[in-house]
């Protein structure tokens, strides 16, 4: 079991972030020391580590609250989401890349870069700059739908069991 200064070293969140995650439910220590230090087990850090990854698609912390408490969750579509969103972005840099080593080759060979060049690689580090922002915003859609409906769906259970 961890303390909360160490897991805070750990994941690069604050002590004060960790606390607010307590004082809203969002994610309570399974432990307590006799003096009150919170303890972490490795069930706390599977459930850190699925916040972290909901707040990361912009999902507030009240959603977040609420996905987890949802007999809809997955936690493997989470992670799928986040793997499918860091290879459309390294293919977008991959992209990127090859055009700067091409530029740098014809700068090392002193060939004469026209207008045409930069403006293609400024072009390139635009677009793929754009890319990111649409599929951000679009992934950010998509798992607010899935949100909406789990969401939901989790009432009619509830106003079902009414």
């Amino acid at each position: 079991m961890g303390k909360w200064g160490e897991l805070a070293k750990l994941t690069g969140l604050t002590i004060r972030t960790l606390r607010y995650y307590d004082q809203i439910g969002l994610f309570i220590p399974s432990e307590y020391t006799s003096s009150g230090y919170r303890l972490y087990n490795e069930s706390d850090i599977k459930r850190l580590q699925q916040i972290l990854a909901l707040k990361e698609l912009d999902i507030s912390l009240e959603e977040i609250k609420a996905i987890l408490a949802s007999d809809d969750y997955n936690p493997l579509d989470i992670l799928y989401i986040q793997m499918d969103r860091m290879k459309k972005n390294i293919h977008s840099q991959q992209i990127l890349l090859k055009e700067l080593q091409h530029v740098v080759r014809l700068m090392q060979k002193d060939e004469e870069l026209t207008i045409e060049h930069f403006t293609m690689l400024l072009q390139m580090m635009r677009k793929s700059h754009e890319e990111y922002f649409l599929k951000q915003k679009t992934q950010v859609d998509q798992s607010l739908d899935r949100l909406q409906a789990m969401l939901t769906n989790q009432q009619k259970k509830e106003e079902d069991e009414k």
